[in-house]
This record gives structure tokens, C-alpha cells and sequence, in this order.
């Protein structure tokens, strides 16, 4: 198995550089990894099968992504200080990476303000010529939220740690969000982007309680579609719930950005 040496080297640049590169097609036979760091005020270093891969690894920061053989990958969280990964903030734990894959490794919150982690897989799978993907995936120490389409609530009670994803056409949308129960939007109405041939994967991660919620932003190129069109896979929101595609994406980036986000549809709880 590939050692991490080298995909610390790759983390530590895009760390350094401050941005989330968009990942191109997997390459065959290899997995590919980001990590995102969503627990507050903890800077770690991070260690993968007991090598320092990345140092002084900041909340809020996202590393990769990085190329990885497929295999059983251990990782601990420590102190910025620690000598080795003997004493671990978090983990040891043990990443299950498959062949011609994407995954993000998160390190968050659960619902009660306690540190876990979660091993997302990014959906790369091909979109219909014209279209985008959003996924919104709850990481947050945050309430639960409806999500109101046209005055209407569309989803009730979206709660850590779930998320949600849907295909749409690439284009400006609107949308508004409450917290659970409640009429008065938190949110909204908001426009909103979805890219051509991207998932943009939008993390709400931090503490309610503690003040200090806020978002995260990761996008993975999908596999190119063709300029003819391909349907889109049955994983889409519109698919699921005959909801317009239009009210689709304005729902999820808007559930997103109102920092409570996440929701089960065609994806499975972590």
C-alpha cells in the first residue's frame, strides 16, 4: 500500500494555497481523498498509519484531494504538539478506501457538541449534459431545519449527521430556510449557483451553542457528460419527490448556507 508521505506533500500545498481544487476524473485503479477539518478551536496534526501527514491542520481547512492506493488507511487527530500518535484527540480510525472512488474524510461535531468523524463518498458518477450536483452534508452541532419551497415547507426536520444530493440544471436559483417549526426564515430568499458538470458539496460544521457555525465548500468534477445528454441517475431530488428541478437546487444550497443543514435522501446515514 502506498504510504501517505507523498499525499501529505499534496495536502500541505492546497493547505497552503487556501483553496478547494476541483477533483478531475479518479485515476484508474486509485482512490481518491479529501479531509476537512469541521471541529472548532482544535488545530491537530493528522496521522495516517502513523506518519505526521498533515501538521497544524486549522478548522475549517480542507486538504486535497489526494491520490491514494485503494486499502485500510489508519488515522489519528493529535495535538499540534504531540510527538507521535500515541495520545489522539480522535481515533484512532480506520478509512476503508475502494478502487476508482472519492471519498472526504470529515472530523466534526455530532449533534450534542461531541468530536466524531464520518467518511463521506462523493457521487462523481456522470451528469446530464448541462446539469450540475449538490450535495449538503450536515456536520454541525446545530439545530434541525425545514427547507420551504414557494411558501411550503419540502423538508421538515433535517438533522446531523445526514445529507442530501441532487442533479439540476446548471443555473441561478432562490430559496428559503427556517429552523424546524418555525415560519420566519433564517435565510433567504437567496440566489444561488450550481456549476456545469460539477458536485459542489457544501459541509455546515461548528457549535450553535458555542457560536462559531460556518460553512465549508468542496467541489469534485463528475465524469464528463456527453453533449448529447444523459438521463440523470435515480439519486436526483426531482427523481425522488417530483419536485421541480429549479425548486430543488435553490432548496439545498439555501439549507446549506443556513448553517443547520442536512437532510436523508437517496443517500444512506452515516
Amino acid at each position: 500500500m502506498r504510504k501517505s508521505a507523498i499525499a501529505g506533500v499534496a495536502a500541505g500545498a492546497l493547505i497552503a494555497a487556501g483553496v478547494a481544487i476541483p477533483a478531475a476524473a479518479v485515476e484508474d485503479g486509485m482512490s481518491e481523498l479529501s479531509v476537512l477539518h469541521g471541529i472548532p478551536d482544535t488545530p491537530v496534526d493528522v496521522y495516517v498509519n502513523g506518519e505526521n501527514t498533515i501538521d497544524d491542520f486549522q478548522p475549517g481547512d480542507l486538504a486535497g484531494p489526494l491520490s491514494l492506493e485503494p486499502g485500510d488507511y489508519e488515522v489519528a487527530l493529535t495535538a499540534t504538539d504531540a510527538a507521535d500518535d500515541s495520545e489522539p484527540v480522535l481515533g484512532p480510525i480506520t478509512l476503508t478506501l475502494e478502487a476508482d472512488m472519492s471519498y472526504t474524510a470529515v472530523a466534526h461535531l455530532d449533534a450534542d457538541g461531541n468530536p466524531t468523524a464520518n467518511l463521506f463518498t462523493n457521487d462523481i458518477s456522470e451528469t446530464a449534459a448541462g446539469e450540475g450536483r449538490l450535495t449538503v452534508r450536515h456536520t454541525a452541532a446545530a439545530p434541525a431545519v425545514d427547507v420551504w419551497a414557494d411558501g411550503a415547507v419540502l423538508f421538515e426536520n433535517l438533522s446531523n449527521p445526514d445529507e442530501v444530493m441532487g442533479d439540476v440544471p446548471a443555473a441561478t436559483y432562490e430559496a428559503a430556510v427556517s429552523l424546524t417549526g418555525e415560519t420566519d426564515p433564517v435565510l433567504g430568499p437567496v440566489d444561488v449557483e450550481i456549476a456545469d458538470g460539477v458536485n459542489t458539496i457544501v459541509y455546515a460544521w461548528g457549535s450553535a451553542e458555542a457560536g462559531n457555525l460556518d460553512v465549508a465548500v468542496q467541489t469534485v468534477d463528475t465524469h464528463a457528460s456527453s453533449p448529447s445528454g444523459v438521463a440523470a441517475g435515480t439519486q436526483g431530488l426531482a427523481d425522488e419527490r417530483g419536485v421541480p428541478a429549479g425548486a430543488v437546487a435553490a432548496i439545498l444550497i439555501a439549507l446549506a448556507l443556513a448553517l443547520g443543514a442536512g437532510a436523508r435522501l437517496a443517500v444512506t446515514r452515516r
